[in-house]
């Protein structure tokens, strides 16, 4: 098989000889499983445009890369459905999505401009031949996620940036953490200590989505603990409840985003919140 184009697209050239070009973007020659349902990519597709949470969250992680802004092209691993590498675009930058599952060719249709369908590892990027890496609520569906980070710090670019958001709370755990493929949530020490013991020095670490903290804790936290709990099925109509507000929650939803992405936007942190954005520099 050529490792040239088959199609009018004309690809970026990936620091990799381990992938090929095809169906409109690059592909790993071996694919590796992860822990995420197969389903997972097509039921948030659904509901990303419409989500608070999305929104949110795209809205906090282009806030970061525009105070600390990337050098080159920011690799947005285990990116999904491209949701957050198209609001990356849209500001300015240069993104390629790395994604092992059906979200790489949902991305494609979606527009994304630059796709690769493997993981970091199936990639095989060359050391040192990246500027920038994105891993967006991701890492937590990996059972070693240190090997992750010590693969993403063998490809960065010495003082390359890393950008990357978490589930925050260890004792927020609920079977929510299960269905999703999750092996752990995070707290501010762990993920700091994380990216240290790899040789990054992190410049910037908070929480977020601060009013989420409590009902998360009565209404999926507690009932696990309790035994109460029921399987949670990642479908459409599952998904879209999800990620809907009740209408007295949206004024107070509304003003907390806000809040966080005005301190965000002047490097100021968050004390609380169901999720935690890093910046970390490679050493």
């Amino acid at each position: 098989m050529s490792d040239r184009p088959t199609d009018t697209r004309t690809p970026f050239a990936p620091p990799s000889t381990a992938v090929v070009f095809e169906n409109g973007m690059w592909r790993s020659r071996t694919l590796t499983a992860v822990s995420y349902p197969e389903e997972g990519n097509d039921a948030c597709l659904a509901v990303e445009e419409g989500s608070y949470w999305f929104r949110h969250r795209n809205d906090m992680i282009v806030a970061a890369v525009r105070r600390y802004p990337p050098s080159g092209p920011i690799y947005d691993m285990g990116g999904g459905n491209g949701f957050v590498s198209l609001a990356m675009e849209r500001t300015g930058n240069a993104v390629v999505l790395v994604e092992p599952g059906s979200g790489a060719r949902n991305a494609v249709r979606r527009g994304v401009t630059n796709v690769i369908h493997g993981t970091l590892e199936d990639a095989a990027f060359e050391e040192t031949s990246i500027d920038a890496v994105g891993v967006f609520d991701a890492v937590e569906h990996i059972e070693h996620e240190h090997r992750v980070l010590n693969g993403i710090h063998r490809v960065l670019v010495p003082g390359g940036r890393v950008y990357c958001d978490v589930p925050a709370g260890r004792w927020l755990w609920s079977e929510e953490d299960v269905t999703a493929g999750h092996f752990l949530r995070y707290t501010r020490s762990s993920l700091r200590d994380w990216f240290q013991r790899a040789g990054f020095q992190v410049e910037f670490l908070s929480s977020f989505f601060s009013w989420l903290h409590l009902p998360i804790l009565l209404f999926r936290t507690l009932p696990y603990r309790l035994g109460r709990h029921r399987p949670v099925t990642p479908d459409h109509a599952a998904t879209k409840a999800d990620h809907s507000l009740p209408a007295p929650l949206r004024p107070i939803a509304a003003a907390a985003h806000r809040w966080e992405l005005e301190r965000i936007s002047r490097g100021a942190t968050t004390p609380l919140g169901t999720s935690l954005i890093c910046v970390a520099r490679s050493a």
